[in-house]
């Protein structure tokens, strides 16, 4: 992923770990726990506590997580991914709270209804965990499969919004 030059960070606590939030001019661009795969080095990336986008995150985040918030309002900046990654995340925010979609699924949606495994891999790429809600997508059956977050955040997100 290539994250522009203007990305600054922040990081906050929430009930599932830390999570570093990162924002550039365009809005914000990454959310990721602490640990998680696919975690971008951030040890040179500016901190901006004061940055209004990177704010407005971690607030919605914290309304998020006391059950307050069911969508998040904010500028997004996807452009860290390719075309493909893109289409696939941005298919993402179609899915509600309390819904689940499967790759498949999802792949039909963007017009690739063969690409369930690069539709997967889109998916483990999400730059924005949570906000776009990439543990929103199950496996065959139901299956909980894949977070690069893990399994236990997965869990309890869909728990949080009242899937399982």
């Amino acid at each position: 992923m290539k994250f522009d030059s203007s990305i600054v960070q922040t990081r906050c606590g929430s009930p599932l770990g830390t999570v570093i939030v990162a924002a550039t001019a365009r809005g914000l661009a990454g959310l990721w726990f602490e640990g998680q795969r696919h975690l971008p080095d951030t040890s040179g990336w500016p901190h901006a506590d004061d940055h209004p986008v990177l704010r407005q995150a971690v607030a919605q985040l914290a309304e998020y997580f006391a059950g307050r918030r069911t969508v998040f309002d904010l500028p997004l900046d996807l452009q860290g991914g390719t075309a493909f990654q893109q289409s696939v995340w941005r298919a993402l925010l179609a899915i509600p709270r309390g819904g689940t979609t499967s790759y498949a699924a999802l792949g039909a949606r963007i017009g690739q209804p063969t690409a369930a495994r690069a539709v997967g891999a889109a998916v483990g790429r999400n730059p924005l965990s949570i906000v776009v809600p990439c543990h929103r997508v199950l496996g065959t059956g139901g299956a909980l499969t894949g977070y690069a977050g893990g399994l236990e955040r997965k869990t309890a997100l869909l728990k949080l919004e009242g899937v399982m």
